[in-house]
């Protein structure tokens, strides 16, 4: 769901989870997340990817371990 910063919450509980990788919107109306951490913040930030921010309707949640290639160095909002 586009339209209630879901983007921007994502990475505010990313960085403050110490949370690499990116947040962005899909054409569908969908947001695409991709993080790297510790096992344990990692689970706390999924957790928080089935409510999202205050206004947000999630309606399920896509969830993979692969390897991705690229290099993160901090937890950003792609446009």
């Amino acid at each position: 769901m586009q339209g209630v910063w879901f983007r921007g919450s994502a990475r505010e509980e990313a960085v403050r989870l110490g949370l690499r990788g990116w947040a962005r919107n899909r054409g569908d109306g969908s947001v695409e997340i991709l993080a790297e951490g510790p096992p344990g913040p990692m689970a706390e930030f999924t957790r928080w990817c089935h409510h999202g921010p205050s206004g947000a309707r999630v309606a399920h949640v896509n969830q993979g371990s692969e390897p991705n290639g690229e290099e993160l160095d901090e937890f950003r909002v792609r446009y």
